[in-house]
């Protein structure tokens, strides 16, 4: 063997003997995961914390991805669905939670009024401990037509106005006359608190001392897997590449519990895997060398048998010509194809990198912003391949926007609809924003057009908005058969092209629901002026959830005014109140747009009646008295043929000459062929945009 080569098999060796000393440990590096997890940590006045909780002070796989809490002051906090909650207790062998709102610290009167959520994936509240305080504000019903009110009035200065009065009752309560409350009342909030902290009386006092000592909250953090691992004597925690349940355990971790015998096996398996790799390589390297020589002595015994025929050249340039050839003759790999396309689609998606699309809105050019939302601004962009899109970027990259994001990605891959915007793709969940990438609609949203920047245009005739009616009704009653509920219908979510036609938006809220289940049990989201009153009060999301929201947008196609507008008359604030009370006392002209020409052409007259009395039935307080999607989709088809007369029974022929009232005072009963389909609708116990 050519002596040169013994320093390059030494050295090939050492690197191999080290390789396999070291190849144990990399098997056994999950120990540090496990001693890290162990110990408990204190977070603020809480102390002997572990899973599901972390802090800045635990790693994140440690605990529970949803389960952070904020240890810079006394008393940690938790974010739960975008609100953050004081932590005042837990008990981690109940798995429970003692949380109570910062919005509400020593204060009854908070700067924003919203209900307590919760994720419902997540928490539960303990039916047995806690009850519902609502709190109304600025109620305008006098004490002398309500007598029994007064013991349950509180004070509460809201910006300018004094005059107002404040109400609270709890759920287990009679409402007493809490249902003309709601509709006197421009706010209520719902804050849950312990029963045994119930006021006795509505003092400013009594009422923050119950909100501040919070309420019980129980908490499902994989609850089967960690009792599995703990049995197994692992530690629960999580993966924070995938955010999935993992069981730290002393000689790894694994998905569940912990398993000896197959970390043995593996070790084994693993060690005798590159001990005969190495071996064969070691092999080859020798066989290789061995060849090498053979070929080089061969080599040189030509080249001295030629060498006495030939002059002896004044130098040789052999060596770096050697050199350079075996340099030009490394190949290039480039990536295979699979690997190029590996994390290219999310749920069938297209995924965009984050520079691309920053340079496709100019740097997210404040000047080409579209629209602002709850979740986010939508900018105008242009991609590479000459696509015209819209881009949407959410405010935040938290664990509940990611929620979010993955949602309504999952929605819009599997649906398609000529009423349904398109979703072109996204950026990665784990990228440093979180963007995606829709086609770009240019005409705007049906609220520009009713009361927006484009509301003076006058396109909006009624046949156009008839035919924005039917469309949106067309999207949602195909997103109802396929199993999804939009869950923040409204006119700022219905997008127009150039041809006025319907493409409904904005899917971070929906839910889509298994095909086996009557409701899901959740905390309202939505809209203000848009969100189901039953949804307030239930705590249970349907089909019809979406109905009355689409009741609202009918209200908004007919009046041009919006949902809510503080600026109308205080009776008037809420759209939906307004007009159930217009409809009610036959006073339907006074709040029809004029422009649609109501008052000078018959059949609009007649049809826009028609429209007013199926709004009407959305705007249920019931969700057993509104009709389904299909059958608001069949009546608005049959006004748009104007065949009203041939309609089902619940809908009433107005003779618009001798101007008849609408509706009475009580809603009709449902014939028994319009019984409505709801199929998501049960008696189980019950538990925000372009």
């Amino acid at each position: 063997m050519h002596p040169h080569l013994f320093p390059t098999i030494t050295s090939f060796l050492i690197i191999v003997t080290i390789t396999l000393i070291h190849c144990p440990t990399s098997l056994r590096a999950d120990n540090e995961t496990y001693l890290t997890c162990e110990a408990p940590f204190n977070c603020g006045n809480l102390v002997n914390l572990s899973y599901p909780f972390w802090a800045s002070n635990r790693p994140n796989y440690c605990g529970h991805p949803s389960f952070y809490l904020d240890c810079s002051s006394n008393v940690p906090q938790i974010n739960i669905t975008t609100m953050n909650y004081r932590v005042l207790d837990f008990n981690l062998s109940s798995r429970t939670l003692k949380v109570a709102r910062t919005d509400y610290l020593d204060t009854i009167c908070p700067a924003a009024f919203v209900n307590t959520t919760i994720d419902n994936n997540l928490f539960s509240y303990n039916t047995s401990g806690d009850v519902n305080l609502t709190l109304y504000y600025n109620c305008r019903t006098p004490l002398a037509t309500m007598p029994n009110l007064a013991f349950y009035q509180f004070n509460c200065s809201i910006s300018s106005s004094t005059n107002f009065i404040n109400y609270y009752t709890l759920s287990s309560q009679t409402f007493l006359a809490i249902s003309n409350l709601i509709g006197a009342c421009d706010y209520w909030v719902n804050v849950p608190v312990l029963q045994s902290a119930v006021p006795t009386a509505a003092t400013y006092d009594a009422l923050i001392a119950a909100i501040d000592s919070g309420f019980m909250l129980e908490w499902d953090a994989n609850n089967s897997q960690c009792d599995t691992c703990l049995k197994a004597g692992g530690l629960c925690g999580s993966d924070p590449t995938t955010s999935t349940f993992a069981c730290h355990c002393t000689n790894g971790t694994f998905a569940s519990g912990c398993s000896t015998e197959s970390t043995k096996q593996k070790t084994q398996i693993s060690l005798g895997l590159g001990l005969g790799i190495a071996g064969a390589a070691i092999a080859g390297i020798f066989l290789g060398f061995w060849v090498f020589s053979i070929r080089q002595r061969k080599k040189r015994h030509v080249q001295e048998s030629k060498s006495k025929d030939l002059p002896t050249p004044p130098s040789s340039t052999g060596g770096p010509a050697s050199s350079s050839n075996f340099s030009r003759s490394i190949p290039s790999y480039p990536y295979t194809k699979s690997d190029l396309e590996k994390g290219s689609t999310y749920f069938g998606a297209q995924i965009f990198s984050y520079d691309e699309l920053e340079e496709a809105t100019n740097n997210f050019d404040t000047s080409r912003e579209l629209g602002d939302g709850g979740f986010g601004t939508v900018y105008y962009g242009k991609l590479h391949d000459g696509r015209v899109v819209a881009v949407k970027r959410l405010y935040e990259n938290n664990v509940k926007r990611v929620e979010q994001f993955m949602n309504e990605v999952e929605i819009l891959t599997k649906i398609r609809h000529r009423n349904l915007v398109t979703l072109y793709g996204c950026t990665s969940k784990r990228s440093r924003e979180l963007l995606l990438v829709y086609e770009y609609i240019p005409n705007g949203t049906v609220a520009d057009h009713l009361h927006g920047n484009r509301s003076k245009s006058g396109l909006l005739t009624w046949p156009v908005r008839l035919s924005i009616a039917i469309e949106s009704a067309e999207a949602l009653a195909y997103l109802h058969v396929s199993d999804v509920i939009h869950r923040d219908v409204k006119t700022n979510n219905i997008l127009l092209d150039e041809k006025f036609q319907v493409k409904v938006a904005d899917f971070g809220l929906s839910r889509l629901f298994p095909t086996d289940v009557t409701h899901v049990s959740t905390a309202p989201q939505g809209t203000p002026g848009y969100v189901d009153p039953e949804y307030y009060q239930c705590y249970q999301l349907t089909d019809k959830s979406d109905v009355y929201s689409f009741g609202v947008v009918l209200i908004e196609l007919i009046s041009s005014l919006p949902a809510v507008d503080t600026n109308r008359h205080r009776h008037d604030i809420n759209l939906a109140n307004m007009a159930v009370n217009k409809i009610q006392n036959h006073a339907l002209h006074e709040l029809v747009d004029p422009l649609i020409g109501f008052e000078k052409d018959y059949t609009v007259k007649r049809m826009t009646t028609s429209v007013a009395e199926l709004a009407f039935r959305c705007l249920q307080q019931e969700r057993d008295m509104r009709p389904s999607m299909d059958e608001v989709l069949e009546i608005l088809r049959g006004i748009q043929n104007e065949e009203i007369g041939a309609q089902k029974a619940e809908v009433v022929d107005i003779r618009a000459a001798d101007d008849v009232g609408l509706l009475k005072n009580i809603p009709p009963p449902l014939s028994p062929d319009s019984v409505v389909n709801d199929k998501w609708v049960s008696s189980s116990t019950p538990p925000n945009s372009f």
